[in-house]
Parts: C-alpha cells; sequence; structure tokens
C-alpha cells in the first residue's frame, strides 16, 4: 500500500490508472477505522482495479463548538487495516495542502441539506460537498463508496454527482451494527458505559417503527409516537431530531407509502449520535 499525501501527487497517479484504463474506487473517511470503514474498502476492492481510501478530518464540515480537535485518530492503526483489506493507495493529505491560503471556493447542495443535521450543522454540508468534489477531481474514481449511516450525506453527494454531471457513481452501502444493534461510528468512543447502554435507545426504537409499518401502519402520528416514546426512555438522551422522510427527496411525509426513511439523532451526554432506518410496507 502507498502512503500518497501531496493531493497534485494524487491527481499525477490517479490520471495514470485512468489513462491505462484502470477503475477506480474511492473510499473516503475521517479515519480511526471500525468494521463499518471495512465493509466499504471491501466492497470497493471488489469492483474496481485500484483501490484509494482518502483519511482526512475536514475541518470545513466542523462547526465552531464541535470536535474537530477531539475527534479521534489513529494512524498507524488505520494503516495496518486498510493493508490488510488490499487498499492501493492511503491519501492523507493536510488541511493546509487542501485549503491553501486564500482558499475561497465551495459547493453548495441545497434542499436535501436544509433539513435533519442541516438544520442543527448549518456549515456542515458546505464542508462534506467541497472536500468530497476536491476528493473526486484529485482520485478521479469511476466509482465512489459511502456508509447508509450518513444517510442525509449520501443523498446529498449523489444529488451532487447528478446536479454537476460528475461522471461516476455514487454507491451506498448498508450499516454495519455491533451485535447488540448500536450502528457502528468512531464517535461511539465518547460514551462511557452507561451512556453505551442508553445509546440502544436508536436502535430500538427504529426497530419499533420498522414492525408498526411491515405490520400495516403508515401514519405518521402514530409512528412518532412510539418512537419518541422509546427515545426518552431514558433522561439522559436528549432528542435533536427525529423525522419522517421521503428515501430519495428527504423532505418530511405524513404516510408511507411503499417505504420511508426515520432519521434520528440524538444527544447522550457530550456525544451526538445519528442512525437511520428503511420502513417498509409489507407486500403481502
Amino acid at each position: 500500500m502507498e502512503i500518497i499525501r501531496n493531493p497534485q501527487d494524487m491527481q499525477d497517479q490517479a490520471l495514470k490508472w485512468r489513462a491505462a484504463g484502470q477503475r477506480i474506487v474511492l473510499v473516503p473517511t475521517m479515519g480511526f477505522f471500525h468494521q463499518g470503514h471495512l465493509s466499504l474498502m471491501e466492497y470497493g476492492r471488489k469492483v474496481g482495479d485500484c483501490l484509494v481510501v482518502s483519511l482526512f478530518v475536514n475541518p470545513t464540515q466542523f462547526g465552531p463548538q464541535e470536535d474537530l480537535a477531539q475527534y479521534p485518530r489513529d494512524f498507524d492503526r488505520d494503516c495496518e487495516l486498510a493493508q490488510q483489506i488490499g487498499v492501493d493507495v492511503l491519501f492523507v493529505p493536510e488541511a493546509e495542502s487542501m485549503y491553501p491560503p486564500g482558499y475561497q471556493t465551495y459547493v453548495t447542495v441545497e434542499e436535501v441539506t436544509q433539513g435533519l443535521c442541516g438544520a442543527c450543522r448549518p456549515t456542515h454540508f458546505r464542508g462534506v460537498t467541497t472536500v468530497v468534489l476536491k476528493l473526486f477531481n484529485l482520485v478521479q474514481p469511476q466509482i465512489a463508496v459511502f456508509g447508509e449511516k450518513d444517510y442525509q450525506q449520501l443523498i446529498t453527494i449523489q444529488r451532487l454527482v447528478v446536479d454537476l454531471n460528475l461522471p461516476l457513481a455514487v454507491v451506498g452501502r448498508p450499516i454495519v451494527r455491533e451485535a447488540d444493534g448500536l450502528a457502528m461510528s468512531s464517535r461511539n468512543l465518547y460514551l462511557n458505559p452507561t451512556e453505551r447502554q442508553t445509546a440502544l435507545c436508536l436502535y430500538r426504537a427504529g426497530q419499533a417503527a420498522q414492525k408498526l409499518v411491515a405490520g400495516g401502519e403508515v401514519a405518521r402520528e402514530r409512528i412518532m409516537a412510539v418512537v419518541q416514546q422509546l427515545l426518552n426512555h431514558s433522561p439522559e438522551t436528549i432528542i435533536d431530531y427525529m423525522a419522517l422522510v421521503d428515501p430519495s427527496t428527504l423532505a418530511e411525509i405524513d404516510t408511507v407509502r411503499g417505504a420511508a426513511r426515520l432519521a434520528l439523532a440524538v444527544r447522550i451526554g457530550q456525544t451526538r449520535l445519528i442512525d437511520n432506518f428503511l420502513l417498509e410496507e409489507s407486500r403481502s
């Protein structure tokens, strides 16, 4: 595995691969790998010739009071795990090389970023879309792989690619969960043992909603009443948002017609956790 730090070197290598007819797959990450990240890399290894994993804790997607400085990092461990998967290049740029002095260009995807995480993190998605477009330009992938845990991010990047006519496919891959159902996340490290148990309210709420819809319940009001009750089970949990949305547009819906996404965000102690669940009507 090669480690590339200079953006120009990354682009030069990518252009050589493209000229040779190689199929490039990109998995963008902020590092501190867990099995969720590794599952994306494993998929990328199967569908492409050259697998690039970017490791970049992107400062422009963090707000002033967010955890940029505290975000967990373990470069040596990440390198070892990526090499075990068979990653060809680990692209690890410095912030100064991605945003040099005088940098002033940003990318905004408007409608799908307004609600959910976009409502409480108003500058977040501008930072995400900007860095992802830069990565697309530097790595030149034909396929980019994202996890469905950050579902709004996935839909936003898919919208970016469609709207700007970018010649690549954005693939979403299923959430990877711990044995007890908690969605894997680098921020789970912040939870103490009591908070870790409390965090299971997200999975329980999602499961309950899935069961309700599969059993024939389609009304938002009744589904969300059950979800809220389960999220409020512990006094340590503060609901950031809970939303029932169209899977493609992320617009709020009142009635499930075929399928919907339940999107959740809670704060437990000092940690903000997100999760989402596909709700599907029974076809029987």
